[in-house]
């Protein structure tokens, strides 16, 4: 991750118990049709970051929370996420063959059903917050609040809002400010709605929910921002697909429309920006101050 051994240990701790609740959130069983879950499950394990259900965690925890009340917001944000790059892949998106070093849902199983997946994914990931919320006692006003924040970040006032842009976008110039507004959405919206349900759930004080909601703005730009500096300068083995695809298809990034050297710029700002955002939290926000580190410093 970021070099340091501390880091390292913490994040393998919160993504041991992400995997181990996302694998067990999937039963499937023999009645016909039940192949669905082969390719819920296909996409849902193959790997990745889980950049947004540890980020979850750990703010939940910085702010004194429990990991067992926010496990279940941050599973459903990443089954989100996951049903999103299932239906980005398909060729009426994005048209990728591989995501995360493995064949797409939909070179698999076939474009039918890797759409069911996806819907199915989505389905399932509000299915865990009802279902939790359903056996939790006491005042829910938390957990509905982070349910909101995770359902306006997905829709289409947020994800769904991005990736339209996005679309509609290629092979047309953005300016500045819709190339912005375009990735706060696509890319930064699940993040910010992986921060903001942590705050909910941890019970943060509205200064603090202020910083964080700072924070993941910024994290979640520069997440785009070295996505995009890594489509042109790393290779499909550290991509996990194809490299360079974003300028063959006409789309507008931080690398096409400003330059690596300017993008590599905006990324130092971003990581900046967000580490300033946390110091009313102290040392307590060393985990996340390390996130930023980690975003800036991927190679995948």
């Amino acid at each position: 991750m970021d070099g340091t051994s501390d880091f390292r240990k913490k994040y393998e701790e919160y993504l041991n118990i992400v995997n181990n609740a996302l694998d067990s959130s999937l039963a499937t069983d023999d009645r016909p049709g039940a192949e669905i879950y082969n390719a819920m499950k296909y996409s849902l394990a193959a790997g990745g970051k889980r950049l947004r259900p540890v980020l979850s965690l750990a703010v939940c925890e910085m702010l004194g929370g429990s990991k067992n009340d926010i496990l279940p917001f941050a599973c459903a944000i990443e089954m989100i996420h996951t049903y999103s790059l299932i239906h980005d892949d398909l060729p009426a998106m994005d048209n990728d063959d591989y995501r995360r070093g493995v064949p797409s849902n939909h070179k698999v199983f076939g474009e039918a059903m890797a759409i069911l997946a996806g819907d199915a994914l989505l389905n399932k990931a509000f299915e865990l917050i009802a279902s939790h919320m359903r056996k939790k006692e006491g005042d829910l006003t938390a957990c509905v609040k982070a349910m909101e924040v995770i359902a306006s970040n997905a829709g289409a006032e947020g994800m769904i809002r991005g990736q339209t842009l996005d679309i509609n976008s290629e092979c047309c110039e953005l300016s500045e400010d819709i190339l912005e507004y375009m990735h706060r959405c696509k890319t930064g919206a699940l993040i910010n709605a992986a921060v903001l349900a942590g705050a909910c759930i941890g019970g943060a004080a509205e200064s603090e929910y202020e910083a964080l909601a700072e924070y993941a703005a910024n994290i979640g730009l520069a997440f785009q921002i070295k996505d995009d500096i890594m489509d042109v300068k790393g290779s499909t083995d550290q991509m996990g697909k194809p490299s360079g695809s974003d300028a063959i298809s006409g789309k507008n990034t931080y690398a096409t429309v400003y330059g690596l050297e300017q993008a590599t710029r905006l990324l130092e700002g971003s990581v900046a920006a967000a580490v300033d955002a946390l110091a009313c939290f102290g040392d307590k926000a060393g985990f996340l101050r390390d996130i930023a580190f980690y975003i800036r410093d991927r190679n995948n």
